[in-house]
């Protein structure tokens, strides 16, 4: 595959919801020099979803792919075992093999929904890992030192409240950064919360006499709540979301994450995103804008067509308020749970059954038009809630 070198092309890859690139100008001199390099991202699979806050990294590999370079997807089959302590207050739980297969079962699938998956190099780290006996552990754990580990700024403020830091943990920067060495990374990109592992990379390569990748770290993006997304906090818009379910939840987002979402998660040019910016500041309804962005968004993992039909829906249910007048209603005390509710009163059939509708995102609160992802919510004022597709409940405080 021929690369390309164009300028215009190059400026943009290295800027475009770009936090930082270690070390730019090196990078920026290969890039314009011809040479064909390998682009490394490693995905860990902690949930059977990509969101696209995850996309963003995808669709930066997908922009090296335009551009020629080969890239290199690391699927982290093991290092998924440990868990990736970045940016965690806490311990993240140590998956089994039979849950990772699981997640895997459809991951290739979406993550072929932004890259060529037929021109990408795709590893599972598991292929190295599974094979490196105790003393070649070793070798690389003598990478860093404990010192080096424990200034790491999640670590030390999970110390500094009396949390525990697991050694287990320590070992996921090693890790990573060996993936680096495995698959000969010239280039690794991630989120800005994965630096301490990015600069790992560098450290391991050096080690085995590699020379060091040059890093590109990208923006986070904003979920649903407003915190970072996470699979975690069960506040992600997956690209599989059915279109009815993302164009209501992207209309549900901040105002002010108009802009980013614009700029991070579609394929829209700066000179457009920089005119919808202006029109914002001109005073534009931001609701037409995140229609717009919605339907953007949309046309990306399923088609215009179905975007149309999701815009139609949404404003025939929420802006024209097109449900019923009659809708069965039930009382409860203030604290009570909502899932007991539901099924006490015999609207849904039971609580897995629940659990099922708040994980496939099919309660949705019509009055703050958002979904319902706390499985354990609690009713502390009344509520309307569409649940399913056609059943519309009202919920009165007693």
């Amino acid at each position: 595959m021929k690369v390309i070198t164009d300028e215009k092309k190059i400026d943009e890859l290295l800027t475009r919801g770009v936090e930082d690139i270690f070390i730019k100008e090196h990078l920026r001199e290969r890039l314009l020099s011809g040479e064909q390099l390998r682009i490394k991202l490693g995905i860990d699979p902690t949930s059977p979803f990509i969101h696209l806050g995850r996309a963003i990294t995808l669709r930066k590999l997908k922009a090296f792919q335009d551009l020629g370079h080969q890239i290199v997807l690391i699927i982290g089959d093991y290092t998924a075992r440990i868990g990736d302590p970045s940016d965690k207050l806490d311990k993240r739980p140590m998956l089994t093999e039979q849950q990772i297969k699981s997640n895997l079962a459809n991951y290739l699938e979406q993550i072929a929904l932004v890259i060529d998956i037929k021109k990408t190099e795709v590893r599972h780290n598991a292929e190295w890992f599974d094979k490196m006996n105790f003393v070649e552990l070793g070798q690389l754990l003598e990478c860093f030192s404990v010192q080096q580990m424990i200034k790491r700024r999640n670590f030390k403020d999970r110390m500094n409240t009396g949390q525990d830091v697991f050694v287990v943990e320590l070992l996921y920067p090693a890790l990573q950064g060996y993936d680096s060495v495995a698959v000969k990374s010239d280039v690794e990109i991630g989120g800005f919360d994965q630096l301490f592992n990015l600069k790992a990379g560098r450290t391991v390569q050096k080690r085995y006499g590699q020379p060091e990748q040059d890093i590109m770290v990208l923006s986070m993006l904003e979920g649903t709540d407003g915190r970072k997304m996470s699979s975690s906090w069960g506040n992600i818009i997956s690209v599989v979301d059915a279109p009815d379910e993302m164009f209501g939840k992207i209309m549900a987002l901040k105002d002010e994450l108009i802009i980013k979402y614009f700029l991070l998660t579609t394929e829209l040019s700066l000179d457009e995103i920089s005119k919808i910016e202006d029109s914002l500041k001109k005073g534009e309804n931001p609701m037409n804008l995140k229609k717009k962005l919605a339907k953007t968004i949309i046309s990306l993992y399923h088609s215009s067509k179905e975007a149309d039909k999701a815009e139609k829906n949404f404003v025939s249910t929420f802006q024209k308020k097109e449900i019923p007048e009659v809708m069965e209603e039930i009382k409860c005390g203030a604290g009570e749970l909502l899932s007991e509710v539901l099924v006490k009163n015999k609207i849904i059939a039971s609580k897995s059954k629940w659990r099922r509708l708040v994980l496939g995102r099919g309660v949705h609160d019509l009055e703050k038009n958002d979904n319902v992802i706390d499985q354990n919510m609690k009713v502390t004022e009344n509520l309307t809630l569409k649940i399913g597709k056609k059943r519309f409940v009202k919920i009165t405080l007693k």
